[in-house]
């Protein structure tokens, strides 16, 4: 069992497809079947259920893929141990889709002209899923809002603050003025999955006009939830940030909600020349937050 056959089983078992995992790796379809086979016989089981074209874990290629993702992580980790202050290999990032779109194009072009060897993966969640898969070595580290709902104060990991997000109540244009939650109107809030950090704000704030939680609309992006609060259904919480990016921003009510502070989180006692880069491209772009390490 060695690494490559298990990126290749990590590829197909993330794809779920051995066309798309081979494309993905750049082999041929037969060269990324025999080498699963050839995985599956080493350790005695079957990896997939072959449903079709699509590739299925079973129980033990479930087990071995949290076993993947951690070796392969730190054999990337030791990879680039041997080369201190020459980022290279690859970096998996997560974000929130707000801080992927307002605040990473700046800072990942600076360090892609840096640093042209090293190769960043990115990927967006709710901040909950962020850090989870930090904990498990789906990823590298991530930019989350903290702290995210449902994560352990004690959980194993590290984080550096490097933005300060103004956070904005959107409610529709007609709605009169806002100075408490007792002001609202609505009920409703749109928002992303649970386990987002904006979300449980904005249901607090909801939540202190009729001690009841609030309906939640959930939706995909920021785009659909202004949406939803232009026709009058529901609240939104939006970062002040993401509002900057748009040529013309809807004609809403805006409510100043909170600030919250996004925060890289990785893995304790986890460090790499790559990671070291990625921190000081994200703090250079946002000079006026100090760094502060917990």
């Amino acid at each position: 069992m060695d690494l490559t056959a298990l990126e290749i089983f990590r590829a197909v078992a993330q794809e779920g497809s051995v066309t798309r995992a081979a494309e993905r790796l750049g082999r041929v379809q037969s060269n990324v079947t025999t080498r699963v086979q050839q995985l599956e016989e080493q350790l005695g089981a079957p990896l997939f259920l072959r449903e079709g074209k699509r590739m299925v874990l079973t129980p033990a290629g479930e087990s071995l893929h949290g076993y993947a993702d951690r070796l392969l992580a730190l054999a990337e980790e030791a990879r680039q141990s041997v080369h201190p202050g020459q980022p290279s290999g690859r970096l998996r990032l997560g974000a929130m889709e707000s801080t992927a779109a307002a605040r990473l194009p700046q800072p990942l072009a600076q360090l892609h002209a840096q640093w042209p060897a090293l190769v960043l993966e990115l990927s967006t969640a709710p901040s909950r899923q962020l850090v989870e898969q930090v904990v498990d070595h789906r990823i590298d580290c991530a930019l989350v809002a903290w702290p995210p709902p449902g994560v352990d104060a004690d959980a194993p990991v590290e984080r550096t603050t490097v933005f300060s997000e103004a956070l904005l109540l959107a409610l529709p244009a007609d709605h009169p003025p806002v100075y408490t939650a007792q002001d609202l109107q609505l009920d409703t809030l749109a928002a992303f999955s649970n386990g987002c950090t904006y979300r449980r704000m904005g249901e607090s704030f909801l939540q202190e006009k009729n001690g009841t939680p609030p309906r939640v609309l959930e939706l995909a992006s920021y785009h659909a939830i202004l949406a939803c609060v232009a026709a009058g259904r529901c609240a939104g919480v939006v970062p002040q940030a993401v509002i900057d990016l748009m040529r013309e921003p809807p004609a809403l009510r805006w409510v100043p909600l909170a600030a919250s502070d996004t925060v890289l989180v990785r893995r304790r006692g986890y460090q790499s020349p790559a990671l070291q880069a990625l921190q000081a491209a994200l703090l250079a772009s946002a000079p006026r937050i100090a760094c502060s390490v917990i």
